[in-house]
């Protein structure tokens, strides 16, 4: 397949080796392709500059300013020893200091006089209390080079996101070194797309993008390139879909009379109206011969285990078995204790006293011991269990299946994609996939991040689930907030309930050092996290000596867990002082206080999962988000959203526009670059809605892209190695 010569061409064929090597470094920019993609962050304006009012600390910025005043200050002495060259810049927002120190000031002050407009780029620091660039790299505006006026002083400058090494107007002139090339570019996007929705073609938006006469080509430009995005990865997505319904699989069809009506018949309360929506969806799922992929999202308590359930019970009457895969040993025993809570004698099946129809629920993990695991997994060679329960020690190569005809996974952002597909080839032919998340994803987000998957939504509580009341404790701005806190844990316990502590560190590894820091959000910040082992400690000695206190930490012994969350589940203690360990599946209904420590140092959808955990029976539950931060600081601003809603979507709606997307194709959290530039899932739900049912359509009418040889070109840029595989695994 021939390649598009003018976006694969390597940098350093156009710019030299020594440039491509810093861009490659700097901004892994390796093709004239990436680099073209490497869109301006902003536009300054001649006569509109950027505002000095709200430079974010801590950054790398490029601003467009005029000098109000340049002095050159003399210390150590009067010999010269010691020179600095303070600089005063004004956009008429505000007014910034560049420093310069040493033998370095002699030609900025040559350069610098009153007057002169001058792009700077530097890092942002506090000197004094006063906003500072030290050593800023600078590019003039004015003066005897013509050039220079006309490139950066035209009528709309582009910034681009830069780094030390590598300024914006070096980026610049880079890009327009390559930008002649892109006449030859191939368009991804098919002729009849384009024209009907009246795109831009692809060389014009790259020109519009990096060099805009108006703010008008800069929209037009976004909106063709918004397209590209969108639409070349929804083809990504639909054509793993396609590859799915090629698949085979055994269609499961739940027995009349079987395990699943025997179930249902015992149930003590009846399903919500959502719970048999869905369930429905996955039994037409089950029953086609190709595999199911589906993800299932629910609030916290809105029953996915249930419906996962008879899921699982259906495979089981069909002669099949089961697997629940789950996070951490923790959620993986509370699953199967509800599991076979809830399934009862139907759970012990060739036992003494199991039903008719009953099968085996085997529970696998790491920490088991050799007996136990040995007939475990003698279980599910020969069938005897149709369900296990496990941690990611299910996948191991001694682990075989009789029959593997459903795969579950809970909590599908802890997982690796390997570890689904290695639990996915353990099936005769591939088994049918469900994937359970309690983290509410807008549909905008699941469209692009699971686009793979189809999607149902749990969205009604269960009868009998208490509301939570939620409030910020602001610890150091009113410390009695935050002994009424504990008086209100004190009052739980009286009234015979049970409350959970949460901290975000163990407290068994060194601190780090305290760093010294001016103002109180720095001190809240620079502060190591609250940990469990010295909260716990001070609150048995303190505010709730003489209740009954454990913790509960992901470094504990595997048994001892379990023996915590038994005697926590039993009543047998107060007050369980934890890590994000009981995040997720931990159910105590008697639970109904929940005091998070350090709240500012977890994400949204984190606290919100957290909070979850309390307000589980009938009475209601109390979620207390503490925090030193300063009022105005955008952590506490977090935490009052939080505060303000119990609705998971919503949530994950600020969490995503504070967080921004990450890669969408999943290498999600790594920190990679990101391969959405212009688009955004939450602002673009019309034009990702609009790209998938393009791309479906086409992919319906020409699965291998033959006729479309720029896109599948596009493609194979998004999707390298890397994502190829996640998406082939996905």
């Amino acid at each position: 397949m021939e390649r598009v010569p003018a976006l694969d061409e390597p940098l350093k064929k156009s710019l030299g080796p020594a440039t491509a090597k810093v861009m490659a470094e700097a901004l892994d920019l390796h093709t004239v392709g990436d680099l073209l993609h490497h869109y301006p962050r902003r536009y300054a304006e001649r006569g509109e500059l950027t505002t000095l009012s709200d430079l974010p600390l801590d950054e790398h910025v490029t601003v467009v300013a005029q000098v109000a005043d340049a002095r050159v200050l003399t210390f150590n002495g009067s010999k010269g020893r010691g020179q600095r060259l303070e600089v005063t810049i004004t956009d008429g927002s505000g007014r910034l200091q560049l420093v310069f120190f040493g033998k370095g000031v002699h030609k900025p002050h040559k350069d610098l006089l009153p007057g002169t407009r001058a792009m700077f780029a530097g890092k942002v620091t506090l000197f004094n209390r006063r906003l500072q660039l030290a050593h800023p790299s600078y590019e003039l505006l004015r003066g005897d080079r013509e050039e220079a006026v006309d490139v950066w002083a035209g009528a709309l400058i582009p910034i681009y996101p830069a780094t030390t090494k590598l300024e914006s107007w070096k980026i610049a002139k880079a890009v327009d070194a390559v930008l002649p090339s892109v006449t030859d570019a191939v368009d991804p996007l098919p002729e009849a797309l384009r024209e009907g929705r009246g795109l831009a073609e692809l060389p014009d938006a790259l020109r519009m993008i990096h060099r805009p006469r108006t703010k008008a080509d800069i929209a037009a430009a976004r909106d063709r390139l918004k397209w590209d995005e969108a639409f070349v990865l929804q083809v990504a997505l639909a054509r793993r879909r396609h590859a799915d319904t090629q698949l085979p699989a055994v269609p499961r069809k739940p027995a009349p009379d079987g395990i699943l009506d025997a179930f249902d018949a015992k149930l003590p309360f009846t399903l919500t109206d959502g719970q048999r929506k869905v369930s429905a969806e996955i039994f037409d799922d089950l029953a086609t011969d190709h595999p199911m992929h589906r993800l299932l999202q629910g609030e916290v308590g809105s029953g996915k285990t249930m419906v996962a359930l008879r899921a699982m019970l259906a495979v089981v009457d069909s002669g099949g078995q089961a697997a629940m895969l789950a996070p951490t040993e923790v959620l993986a025993q509370q699953h199967h204790r509800s599991v076979t809570e809830m399934m009862g004698e139907l759970a012990e099946g060739g036992m003494l006293g199991g039903a008719d129809r009953a099968t085996k629920v085997a529970l696998l993990t790491g920490s088991m011991g050799a007996a136990a695991r040995r007939r475990a997994l003698l279980d599910l060679a020969t069938g005897e269990a149709g369900i296990v329960i496990g941690t990611h020690a299910l996948i191991e190569d001694k682990v075989q299946f009789h029959d593997l005809g459903l795969v579950v996974v809970d909590e599908q952002h802890r997982f690796g994609v390997e570890q689904r597909d290695a639990l996915r080839g353990k099936g005769k032919q591939p088994p049918h996939l469900l994937v359970m998340t309690a983290t509410p994803i807008p549909r905008t987000v699941a469209m692009t991040v699971f686009g793979d998957l189809e999607t149902s939504v749990l969205d009604q509580l269960p009868a009998g689930r208490s509301p939570i009341a939620s409030h910020v404790v602001p610890a150091a701005d009113k410390p009695h907030f935050l002994a009424r806190a504990w008086e209100r844990v004190r009052e739980e316990v009286e009234n015979g309930h049970q409350a959970y502590v949460v901290c975000p560190r163990i407290g068994d590894e060194e601190d780090q050092k305290k760093k010294s820091g001016a103002s109180a959000e720095d001190e809240a910040e620079k502060r190591p996290p609250l940990a469990v082992l010295d909260v716990a400690e001070k609150l048995r000695a303190g505010p709730l000596a003489g209740l009954r206190i454990a913790v509960l930490h992901g470094r504990m012994h595997p048994d001892d867990k379990d023996d915590v969350m038994r005697r926590f589940a039993a009543g047998d203690l107060d007050v369980l002082v934890a890590t994000t360990v009981i995040e997720v599946g931990v159910n105590v209904p008697n639970a109904t206080a929940m005091v998070i420590m350090d709240a500012d140092r977890f994400g949204v959808s984190q606290l919100h999962q957290l909070r979850g955990r309390v307000g589980r029976g009938s009475a209601p539950g109390l979620c207390l988000l503490v925090t030193e931060m300063p009022e105005a600081s955008p952590a506490r601003q977090r935490l009052g959203a939080v505060a303000s809603t119990l609705d998971g979507f919503e949530l994950s709606r600020i969490d995503l526009e504070q967080r921004r997307e990450g890669d969408v194709l999943g290498q999600a959290q790594s920190g990679v670059r990101s391969s959405l530039r212009v688009l955004t899932v939450i602002d673009d739900e019309e034009v990702i809605t609009a790209a998938r049912e393009e791309a479906t359509a086409l992919v319906l009418a020409d699965p291998d892209l033959t006729a479309h040889p720029g896109l599948r070109t596009a493609l194979d840029a998004l999707l390298d190695k890397d994502r190829e595989e996640y998406l082939e695994k996905g």
